[in-house]
């Protein structure tokens, strides 16, 4: 069934506007309550990320779950994988995230995990969605809920961040910068990883409420790697805004993004007999991981981008290791969610294994050239363009041309009126040739009336 308010990560807008106000957001705690609670005594927590709008969202939703009958727990700032830990380890019925994630301080969104710390399946989603669509009452008053804050949520997740590798295990001698984004890791990540031994630089560790993920993070590796440059560090970390994607700077400032990491850690599993199963990626997975998977004997299985998708594949086929480029990995070996440290601490361990230095991990990856294309669209739907002849002959012949030495993938953006056309291949000239006789064949279905606005952009 369509969802009426979820998208394919929670809620999330511009904050003030349409799902993004108290109004809504206070009947979305008394929905999700009902929903979720069993009752009286029914534990939800409550975290956030740094932006000033958090505190206008975490009073809505504590009022409507109270209203419910359910007890809040606050965390305060906390990384999203974080929340899911303590989701599980306080035995609550659910935690809710308040974040955009990588999005600007003016947007805000809230997200949900189940009692196993997991995303919400489709089907609680959507009985959260009729109970929204009910007139809100509140429970007796001797039933209301009560509030509580956990004072030592950010010292519990510190210790199980550390738990996932040997407690035997130092990294002293190692610097690292560690960008934290201006987001929910500024009071935690830094500890980490000296706890664990480093030297560690922190950037982006002061935030204000309206800085989150302003020319820091993992959206701005820049930063991090000018960072790392002048520090002379061995290696830079960069997380987004709530803590669940990893990107990171090798000592040479070269980046690392979610492919990367996602090979670095499958060939440590690997190689020490602990890969279980495949690799799940997304659509968006490079065709050169693909490949360096391939010749070490790992399957690659492709789903939608998401990082739910990737939870649910790798629940399908009971797999450990997902991830996508844009920096969420998945190590359900680890723990339930997308988390930016715990994956850091596992190409760390890596590193303290082998001897070996970031860059080296990559050996026998080479990440093949890739092209992407937005079409702006007119008045005909995506759907409609995408299937018309002229473009399937035009994507038909990419593929001839590629010889299976690559991929062509069209999808319409789920944020703007948009086509993304995508060309992987060896050669760089030809992917970025056949990418633009796509495009050409959409721009000629496009409607005369959106042609005189109509512009395509490559990124």
């Amino acid at each position: 069934m369509k969802r009426k308010y979820f998208g394919t990560d929670g809620i999330r807008g511009r904050v003030g506007e349409g799902k993004i106000t108290p109004e809504f957001v206070m009947r979305l705690g008394w929905a999700a309550g009902r929903v979720l609670g069993n009752g009286r005594g029914s534990k939800v927590l409550i975290g956030k990320d740094t932006r000033i709008s958090g505190y206008l969202l975490e009073s809505a939703l504590e009022a409507g779950l109270v209203a419910a009958g359910v007890d809040i727990h606050l965390l305060g700032p906390m990384p999203t994988p974080g929340i899911a830990y303590l989701t599980r380890t306080l035995h609550a019925q659910a935690g809710i995230v308040i974040s955009a994630s990588h999005n600007p301080h003016c947007d805000n969104g809230i997200k949900f995990f189940s009692s196993e710390g997991k995303k919400l399946p489709d089907e609680v989603e959507l009985a959260i969605e009729r109970e929204l669509d009910k007139p809100m009452t509140t429970v007796e008053s001797e039933q209301l809920g009560k509030a509580y804050r956990v004072g030592d949520a950010a010292g519990r997740y510190i210790e199980f961040c550390k738990s996932t590798i040997p407690w035997t295990m130092s990294f002293k001698g190692m610097k690292i910068v560690v960008d934290c984004a201006h987001g929910a890791t500024y009071h935690i990540a830094p500890h980490v990883f000296r706890e664990v031994g480093a030297e560690v630089v922190a950037i982006g560790a002061e935030p204000d409420g309206l800085n989150i993920n302003a020319g820091v993070g993992s959206t701005h590796i820049e930063t991090l790697q000018k960072e790392v440059l002048k520090q002379q560090a061995d290696l830079g970390i960069a997380l987004d805004g709530d803590g669940d994607r990893l990107i990171m700077v090798d000592a040479n400032g070269s980046v690392l993004d979610g492919d990367d990491i996602l090979y670095i850690i499958a060939c440590s599993r690997l190689r020490r007999g602990i890969l279980n199963g495949g690799v799940v990626g997304t659509k968006m997975t490079n065709f050169g991981l693909e490949h360096a998977l391939n010749e070490h004997g790992i399957e690659l299985v492709r789903t939608d981008v998401g990082d739910r998708y990737i939870l649910e594949r790798l629940q399908l086929e009971r797999w450990s290791l997902g991830g996508e480029p844009s920096g969420h990995i998945i190590c359900l070996d680890r723990t339930t969610t997308g988390d930016g440290i715990i994956s850091a601490l596992q190409v760390l361990a890596e590193i303290n294994k082998s001897g070996r230095k970031l860059h080296e991990l990559r050996d026998g990856y080479q990440k093949f050239p890739q092209v992407t294309r937005n079409v702006k669209l007119g008045n005909v739907p995506a759907t409609e363009l995408m299937a018309a002849e002229s473009v399937q002959q035009a994507v038909a012949a990419a593929e001839d041309a590629l010889a299976g030495s690559g991929r062509v993938l069209l999808r319409p953006s789920g944020t703007e009126p948009l086509i993304r056309v995508t060309v992987e291949g060896p050669d760089d000239g030809q992917v970025q040739n056949l990418s633009q006789q796509i495009v050409d064949a959409l721009d000629l279905l496009v409607s005369a009336p959106a042609a005189n606005s109509r512009r395509t952009v490559s990124i």
